[in-house]
């Protein structure tokens, strides 16, 4: 697909979403799949199943891009990606090989819950109690379950390991930064067996526009995680944690029902 040939005012409504969803995400560390997901199934009518599988490609660009970003910003703290980084693939890919036989669904309102209280805790947090950093100290087993959710659950490495990091004190802006770059290994480890199967033909022109807007917010929302003070990323993070999950979980009933 030559990019002459492309139909770039059709492109546009993927173009923004990539770009509002990776804004959110580098700057927050969370909601790129959950925005994107929504945006692409509510807003534009596609079919579940195509969302997913857009999105899925997409990420495997848009976080090597946020990792590089975060880099160059200095938002990386380098101990706790190596003590994320092989946990998150060995969880991702457990999830990923075990995903035909668990039914996600089942535990996915009761992962929601749970995250939506955790941003009630940061809420919390961030507007009464003046932010002070420690060492987070459970990192290995946090990085292995939120790999693990991440592929088996459809998404949740932000949510799970940010939240969780941010709620043990850890400073948000190397947290932020530090798990979007582990994101990158996470997606391709989870991703290459997917890619391998569908080839480059699905790269169909919503992808490429989410791709388009997806890069160019990247380097924003680093510098957006480098520049906001810690208490107002710990209100944002809550608000968007908070509202994303009671989205879900709404959904996720529904679905019951």
């Amino acid at each position: 697909m030559e990019l002459a040939t492309l139909d770039w005012a059709a492109l546009m409504p993927f173009i923004a979403i990539g770009f509002a969803a990776q804004a959110v995400d580098g700057a927050l560390g969370m909601a790129f799949g959950v925005i994107t997901n929504t945006a692409l199934v509510v807003l534009l009518g596609l079919p579940p199943a195509a969302a997913s599988a857009k999105v899925h490609l997409v990420e495997c660009a848009t976080t090597a891009v946020s990792g590089i970003s975060h880099f160059a910003s200095g938002n990386i703290e380098w101990q706790l990606f190596w003590r994320l980084l092989i946990p998150g693939i060995i969880g991702g890919v457990t999830g990923a090989y075990l995903l035909s036989n668990i039914d996600g669904s089942v535990v996915k309102p009761f992962v929601l819950a749970y995250l939506a209280l955790m941003g009630g805790l940061l809420l919390v947090r961030g507007l009464f109690y003046p932010p002070k950093f420690a060492k987070p100290r459970i990192v290995s087993v946090l990085g292995l379950v939120g790999g693990f959710l991440d592929a088996a659950g459809g998404g949740g490495w932000g949510p799970v390991v940010t939240s969780n990091l941010l709620a043990q004190s850890a400073e948000p802006r190397k947290t932020i930064g530090t798990v979007n770059a582990v994101e990158f290994f996470l997606t391709v480890a989870v991703s290459a067996t997917f890619l391998l199967n569908i080839g480059w033909a699905d790269l169909g022109g919503s992808v490429i526009g989410l791709l388009a807007g997806g890069m160019i917010a990247a380097p924003f929302g680093a510098m957006m995680a480098r520049r906001l003070p810690a208490k107002t990323m710990l209100v944002l993070v809550g608000i968007v944690l908070i509202a994303t999950s009671i989205f879900g979980l709404g959904k996720a009933i529904s679905q019951w029902g």
